[in-house]
């Protein structure tokens, strides 16, 4: 009965109160025409000297929240008239072309309606190294140029009808600018214009039917509603005039909303309601008294907001900025059903009310999540997009426009820094929102606590975010870079980690012989006449009884790591980034960087990029790697990851490599400073913990590493224009735990947490410099040990064991009175014949001293062979 009631009031709304009544009564517009256009437009006041009012779609989907299934049914049976009207043949050559930004997403919803059409969109934002294949203006737009940026420029060279897409035609000069332009270049015999709503005088009408008749080509035009604005005497001098009433009226008495300190804004008006009747009815609301709730973020503080990872196909374009194909189309809806389940699944379970809220131009994808969303969940869902265009905003359900937040451009557009605007969200009653941005879009500003989603924050008890990569071409480089990097390998056919966990910068040699003794490896090394990233050494196989080691150890120490985990991302998150993209150095710190991406989503929703990259000591880290990480993700997110610290030599190598790259390729904006779980090198600032325990994943190779190879950087393998290489060892599978590892330790987040957020608490009030007392004990037992090598001085117990798994092992050095720590070393020193002597006053548990000055006449045990 009660939900019979609020149908009646809402029907009783759209009845009596016209979204453009307040407007027309007081400047005296009026909307003439089809009996539809009432239910599809409602009218605002703008500030823009060459146009007063605004006409406010009530099913676009831009300024107005509204269901999906209305915005996009609109656009598609729109496409499907334009397909009857061109016939099959003409049909299937047509180009779709939208414009920015407000008909991004209705001309994407046309093109699927006409079926097998590409669609392209003009932009706002130029992308570097793309040539525009044309442009034109818009005369009464706030924001005027406009670039055509296909990725193929024949997409608008061929004869088909070109197909033009616009929310509203108002004058028609829009129309005229862009087929002037695209005639000259690419000529064609027909046109097609398509509107929501065909405003045009019969003068207006005129002008593009004589136009048509200059070139030569037929112009068709199909609209859902057509009619005139009648304007009376005056109105462009009454329109700023009302808007600078309302403005001062604000400014003497009024309380504006915090989020719109300019103009007069209606916090709290009742939800925005559907259109029953996709042609006849409009979108209004009623007001109501303000709801407790969340308020407005604290200056200085970030919202709380989960990440969403869509799982958006790799290569996908994320719109038609740059061109969207039919096969585009087709991956796209393949993929559409599993994106709306993690959305559906990340939603808050009592949520009834859900908003999607795209980005300016982004309007297609996002409409696309919220329709299909809307298909599997029994939430009420609405759509509608952030804006560049500033619209007063007035509490009344005669008055389109009722709410307003205003927020910091956040895509560092072109044209500088500005305002951007939300509007009719807050205050509808909205259980979550979800902002849908593209990556360029995803920056600090978003996050600001006067950034986008901090208003939002304000506004609705949950915040989501989901980023959608953005897609730009391949631009030419010069002739010592290469045209295109490939897509990180990522398992199952690279790793046996899931995909979603890390995306490996390499390339697979997994087909390439590259394993050599270890001894013929380090005499090769240590002569000069191979560096060691130049070929592998045997993958250990490890005893029963030292797999039985390491689960014993793991069971040990998972908490401990776990907690070291926790601290480090802790620390990350509040003073790096609050969106990091993690790159680990492979391979030991891949293991790391799934923990840490692994504890962000555990203790903060949040689903971080992470990948792995090579770093070579004596080469420096791979800097095609980096150039892919440059272009897909802004560099200043960039956190390096790695498993522990010995000596440093890692971190050296680091910031030599960056500076050399900031110089080779004017790149700037990543940071040397690594993040390590572990610290006993005193090499670093952000570390989990300084003490020097054993970290199981060191305790074997691959097959704790994702069965992944140490990285390789041969010149005959590698060309200057791949990613370094390794291999993957899929016949070790039956003895892989590099997921249980994983699991082990994750188990153990949720008994830590508190400690783990304390910890970091008083590590980031600390001084963390580094003392580099590795370094120093390294040089002090090269020294003393007469090894005169800081390279074979291998210090801690990650380095140790590696030494006995890698290298030729001399002697192990361990600080008297070492416990369970170095069992699993003694254990292989056992097996392998080194000795394990006990040193006093040594800072690391362990340092694994490698044979000085191998050949294969010395024994590799007591160093008696070796001449000094």
């Amino acid at each position: 009965m009660e939900k019979a009631v609020n149908e009646g009031v809402r029907h009783q709304v759209r009845d009596d109160v016209w979204s453009g009544s307040w407007v027309a009564e007081r400047l005296g517009v009026e909307l003439v025409g089809d009996d539809r256009l009432t239910g599809l437009l409602g009218l605002a006041l703008r500030r823009n000297p060459k146009r007063a009012h605004l006409l406010v779609s009530n099913v676009l989907g831009k300024h107005v929240p509204q269901s999906p299934s209305v915005v996009y049914g609109h656009g598609v049976e729109l496409g499907r008239r334009v397909r009857e009207l061109l016939g099959p043949d003409e049909a299937g050559r047509a180009v779709v072309l939208g414009y920015a930004e407000t008909a991004t997403g209705l001309g994407h919803s046309v093109a699927d309606g006409l079926g097998l059409a590409p669609y392209l969109h003009s932009t706002r934002r130029p992308v570097a190294g793309v040539a525009p294949a044309g442009g034109f203006e818009e005369s009464h737009s706030h924001a005027t140029s406009h670039l055509l940026l296909p990725e193929d420029p024949a997409l608008l060279a061929g004869d088909g009808p070109l197909v033009l897409v616009d929310d509203e035609f108002s004058t028609g000069n829009t129309v005229l600018n862009t087929v002037r332009d695209l005639h000259q270049r690419y000529p064609r015999r027909r046109y097609v214009v398509v509107a929501l709503v065909d405003m045009r005088s019969a003068a207006d009408a005129n002008r593009l039917a004589d136009f048509a008749g200059e070139i030569g080509a037929r112009v068709d035009l199909v609209a859902a509603a057509s009619g005139t604005v009648r304007l009376p005497e005056g109105v462009l001098e009454k329109g700023p005039e009302l808007v600078a009433r309302y403005e001062a009226g604000s400014a003497a008495g009024g309380s504006p909303s915090a989020a719109a300190p300019s103009w007069p804004v209606a916090q709290f008006p009742a939800p925005l309601e559907d259109v029953a009747d996709t042609h006849l009815q409009g979108a209004r609301g009623t007001a109501r008294p303000a709801p407790t709730g969340p308020q407005p973020a604290d200056k200085g503080t970030h919202p709380h907001v989960t990440r969403i990872h869509l799982g958006w196909p790799r290569g996908l374009p994320d719109g038609g900025r740059h061109g969207f194909t039919p096969a585009h189309r087709e991956r796209l809806e393949a993929a559409l059903p599993g994106m709306a389940a993690r959305l559906a699944q990340a939603l808050p379970k009592n949520a009834r009310r859900v908003h999607i809220l795209g980005f300016e131009e982004l309007m297609y994808a996002p409409l696309r999540l919220a329709h299909e969303l809307e298909r599997i969940t029994d939430a009420e869902v609405r759509y509608s997009t952030t804006t560049r265009s500033p619209v007063l905003a007035v509490d009344d359900p005669g008055y389109a426009i009722r709410t307003r937040l205003v927020f910091p451009a956040h895509d560092d557009p072109a044209d500088g820094p500005g305002e951007r605007y939300a509007y009719n969200v807050a205050g509808a009653g909205f259980d979550a929102v979800v902002a849908v941005v593209d990556s360029v879009a995803d920056t600090p500003r978003l996050h600001a606590p006067d950034g986008l989603l901090a208003q939002l924050s304000a506004h609705t008890p949950q915040v989501l975010l989901a980023v959608v990569p953005s897609y730009a071409p391949e631009t030419p480089h010069a002739p010592e870079r290469p045209s295109m990097l490939p897509e990180p390998l990522r398992g199952p056919a690279f790793s046996s980690y899931p995909p979603e966990e890390v995306g490996w910068l390499l390339q697979d040699l997994s087909d390439v012989t590259l394993e050599a003794p270890t001894e013929e490896r380090e005499e090769a090394i240590q002569s000069g006449g191979a560096h060691y990233a130049e070929s592998l050494p045997v993958e250990y196989q490890p005893s029963e009884q030292y797999q039985e080691l390491f689960h014993t150890a793991l069971e040990e120490s998972a908490a401990r790591i776990a907690q070291a985990a926790g601290v480090v991302t802790e620390t990350i998150l509040a003073e790096r980034s609050p969106h990091p993209v993690l790159v680990s150095l492979a391979r030991a710190g891949t293991p790391v960087g799934i923990l840490m991406r692994r504890w962000a989503r555990h203790r903060h929703g949040l689903d971080l990029p992470h990948y792995a990259v090579s770093i070579v000591r004596g080469r420096g880290i791979d800097a095609n790697a980096l150039r892919w990480l440059a272009r897909h993700h802004d560099p200043g997110d960039v956190v390096f990851v790695d498993g522990w610290t010995g000596k440093g030599a890692i971190t050296r190598e680091l910031a030599q490599a960056l500076e050399e790259f900031e110089k080779s390729d004017g790149i700037t904006g990543f940071s040397p400073e690594i993040a390590v779980l572990a610290d006993p090198g005193s090499c670093v600032r952000t570390y989990g913990t300084r003490e020097d325990f054993l970290i199981p994943s060191a305790c074997l190779n691959s097959t704790v590493s994702g069965l992944i190879s140490r990285t390789v950087l041969r010149a005959d393998l590698v060309g200057p224009h791949d990613f370094h290489g390794a291999k993957f060892y899929r016949e070790l599978t039956g003895t892989d735990v590099s997921v249980a590892f994983l699991d082990a330790v994750s188990a153990r987040f949720p008994e830590v947490a508190d400690a783990a957020c304390a910890q970091a608490k008083e590590l980031l009030a600390a001084d963390r410099s580094p003392t580099w007392e590795g370094w120093a004990a390294v040089e002090r037992i090269s020294e003393e040990y007469g090894i005169h090598d800081v390279n074979l001085v291998k210090p801690g117990v990650g380095e140790t064991t590696r030494v006995l798994l890698r290298r030729v092992p001399w002697k192990v050095l361990a600080r008297a009175g070492a416990g369970s720590d170095l069992d699993h070393v003694r254990l292989l020193a056992g097996q392998r014949g080194v000795p394990v002597e006990e040193v006093d006053g040594l800072p690391y548990t362990c340092v694994g001293l490698i044979h000085p000055k191998y050949t294969r006449g010395a024994t590799g045990a007591d160093g008696k062979a070796v001449t000094l």
